[in-house]
């Protein structure tokens, strides 16, 4: 009986939103920011107490400001997007993800007394046509592949302890885009998020993913032609060009996936490089730190200390206010403060590799358990998830949150406890070896770090620091 009641509740809520989604598509823009905070009002409905009074009001206070960095954000997203996009991705990360999702999450978490992510990250392949300096994904050779019931199970388990994002990554995804494409469509009410290299990216594909409308891309570039094909290999940056006019042509979401190093980081941060992103039509990006992981890693590439802070400022500037870019740029390495330091572990999310092993982080090739013999539950019970269970968040300054990267002392530690095995399979990579990398970056970032974080406005414990949260709680 209260699986038919949780069933219909579900679909009624569903309609309900995506009623009040296609409201707000179906006005021009001088009606949209009204539908906009109609939105928000029916948000309200859903997650109650989870957000104050004072939140919800300044969300219809931003939205209602056509002026403001979040109205011309969205809007921006909103022309761009086909219908079926939009509708299909509010649905599933706002309703799906953010509402139905988390609260089961938090009950599981409760429940198993473990890690339950938010995300899944996975590796449809190892398979991949270029060949990047210093890429992590390298280390894992281009033989091995989840087949589809592999990626059928990681989803479907996923499901229910109440996981509806999915990240894919690799190796090239879309290698394998026939079995992405059928994935999607068997599981319509999920979010999947693909990163790639966009080389394999064409009108056929684009118009299958216009039908789904339940997935995104995150393109892989590195700046100017010269800085990123200086990385990537002659020739890439046109293709990304390609796929980006491709992409907006057909109202499909997509963002920016970049590295940056001590050779880019500026490059990638400028305020020409936003624009012209922007006016490809990506309106959000995924900054990732340089990370020394596999014995052929460049740890000259790591950002120094003057670097990083340099980063930290002008991410948090590009998402203000006072920026009037309609970008917005997350950066897992400095954002810590935002979601209470390491995500990894399962925290709020994990990785599985085209073997099948399950890692903590993408950049820890160290494993305990395979997803072609556990279940998803049991990976995040399993020795070395458990240690991240219990060890987070590993530094109270967030602006030092890696066990690896600022605190491999920690790492190592966690490994050998555990006993846990390189997954590295082209060539091996001790723990001792990746950590010793990381410890003079580590000991040259803390002093910065510390006087940084002093000046930082801490951040009260929100959700993602479950531990403290009881079962009843908002």
């Amino acid at each position: 009986m209260n699986t038919t009641f949780d069933s219909l509740t579900h679909k009624m809520q569903r309609a309900a939103l995506g009623k009040t989604a296609d409201i707000v598509l179906s006005h021009v823009n001088k009606d949209r920011e009204k539908a906009m905070t109609q939105l928000v009002d029916v948000a309200k409905t859903f997650y109650g107490d989870s957000f104050s009074e004072e939140a919800y009001n300044h969300a219809r206070q931003t939205l209602s400001n056509p002026d403001s960095k979040w109205s011309r954000l969205i809007n921006c997203m909103l022309d761009q997007l086909d219908p079926n996009v939009a509708r299909t991705t509010a649905l599933n990360l706002g309703y799906e993800a953010f509402f139905r999702g988390t609260k089961t999450i938090r009950e599981n978490r409760v429940k198993y007394q473990c890690n339950i992510p938010w995300l899944i990250l996975f590796d449809p392949t190892s398979a991949c046509n270029m060949h990047c300096v210093g890429c992590w994904a390298g280390e894992y050779g281009n033989k091995n592949n989840l087949s589809f019931d592999d990626m059928d199970k990681i989803v479907s388990q996923g499901k229910e302890l109440g996981v509806y994002l999915y990240m894919l990554t690799g190796g090239e995804p879309l290698v394998r885009k026939a079995d992405i494409l059928k994935l999607a469509e068997k599981h319509n009410d999920v979010q999947f998020a693909i990163y790639t290299n966009s080389t394999l990216i064409d009108d056929a594909f684009c118009k299958e993913v216009v039908r789904l409308g339940n997935i995104a891309f995150m393109l892989s570039i590195e700046g100017t032609p010269e800085t990123n094909d200086a990385r990537r290999g002659s020739g890439h940056y046109a293709a990304v060009m390609h796929a980006m006019d491709l992409l907006k042509q057909y109202g499909i979401l997509f963002g920016t996936s970049i590295c940056y190093t001590s050779a880019n980081i500026e490059a990638v941060t400028s305020d020409d490089f936003m624009r012209f992103l922007c006016d490809k039509g990506a309106h959000f990006g995924f900054y990732f730190h340089y990370m020394p992981v596999g014995n052929e890693a460049a740890p000259e590439l790591m950002p120094t200390p003057e670097q990083r802070k340099y980063m930290i400022d002008r991410i948090r500037y590009l998402r203000s206010e006072a920026c009037d870019i309609p970008f917005y740029p997350m950066d897992f390495q400095n954002d810590g403060e935002f979601v209470g330091g390491c995500i990894a572990g399962g925290r709020n999310y994990f990785h599985i590799n085209s073997a099948g092993d399950a890692e903590p982080c993408v950049f820890i090739h160290y494993s305990n358990a395979n997803i072609h013999d556990s279940s998803i539950l049991e990976i995040l019970q399993s020795p070395l998830f458990m240690a991240y269970h219990n060890g987070q968040p590993f530094n109270k300054n967030h602006l030092r949150p890696c066990p690896m990267l600022e605190n491999p002392e920690l790492l190592r530690k966690m490994v050998h406890e555990t006993g846990a095995h390189s997954t590295d399979l082209q060539s091996p990579e001790t723990v001792d070896h990746l950590c010793d990398k990381c410890k003079a970056y580590a000991d040259n970032w803390q002093p910065m770090a510390d006087e940084i974080w002093s000046h930082t406005k801490i951040r009260e414990s929100r959700y993602e620091n479950y531990k403290d949260w009881k079962p009843g709680q908002q």
